[in-house]
């Protein structure tokens, strides 16, 4: 069983009275998951996260960090430990280069100049951003705005990282180059949370899914099963993912091993 990181009881959220967004959430999250958040527009994802990262504050819910309870101002500390890539990278975005953006992060946590300069180098390096380092912001497509807002994250060393819909308005090619940075901070143990409409890249990504519906925690578990939750599924206006949906046409035909199910299509060509 994994050692807790962070545990969130009875977590309710209103923007305006008599009209939560989160009504009462539990959660609890282990070190090291890797995590797909789910649900429609308006499910509350987004509130979730901007619950945990701190920059929202809720008055109802309590918040546990590696078993301490987090109260008040403490819930700002959060951000040492939490990072947040936006979903939209101009929302995150402050400085007027990428090195300077990526060195606002570490330089806010007060850091020495050189471990400030240590963790820039490191950042870019990661995200494959040395050659713009000196170019403006402005200049950049959205998947290189996108690589640089989750530069930012990883300047500062966060033990638990939130991305709402990375994949979003990014082509293929840099969506899978995505995935891969993905799987590199999962080898580092890093916590991951993704907010996500991509039912088939959560079923190949995800060890669990956690679904979202009017603010509420629908269904939570291990990703096959929860994908298997037909009847969930359609409440929450999610679709079976594609993968799945081959693996049960196949196994009836008795074309694919009972009980496979796989998550790629190279392990669906071993499977059968």
């Amino acid at each position: 069983m994994r050692e807790e990181i962070l545990r969130v009881e009875h977590l309710t959220y209103e923007y305006q009275p008599g009209y939560p967004a989160l009504k009462d959430v539990n959660l609890s999250i282990g070190r090291g998951e890797k995590i797909a958040v789910m649900g429609s527009n308006g499910a509350g994802k987004s509130t979730f996260f901007l619950n945990l990262n701190g920059v929202l504050q809720a008055e109802t819910g309590e918040f546990y960090y590696c078993g301490e309870k987090i109260t008040g101002k403490q819930r700002r500390n959060l951000r040492r430990h939490i990072g947040f890539v936006f979903q939209d990278a101009d929302n995150q975005m402050i400085a007027s280069t990428v090195q300077a953006e990526v060195a606002f992060g570490p330089m806010n946590l007060k850091l020495p100049r050189e471990e400030v300069q240590e963790q820039v180098e490191r950042a870019l390096a990661y995200m494959n951003l040395q050659q713009y380092r000196n170019r403006p912001l402005h200049y950049l497509s959205g998947g290189e705005k996108k690589r640089v807002s989750i530069a930012d994250i990883i300047a500062m060393r966060p033990e638990l990282i939130l991305f709402d819909e990375p994949t979003s308005s990014l082509d293929p090619y840099s969506a899978n180059r995505l995935e891969q940075v993905l799987e590199d901070l999962s080898k580092e143990g890093k916590t991951l949370l993704i907010s996500t409409h991509d039912v088939d890249f959560a079923y190949r990504w995800a060890e669990r899914i956690v679904v979202f519906d009017h603010g509420k925690i629908l269904a939570d578990g291990k990703t096959l099963e929860v994908f298997c939750q037909e009847q969930m599924l359609c409440q929450a206006h999610l679709k079976k993912p594609e993968m799945l949906q081959v693996y049960e046409t196949l196994r009836k035909k008795g074309l694919i091993r009972e009980g496979s199910y796989p998550r790629q299509a190279g392990e669906l060509a071993e499977a059968m």
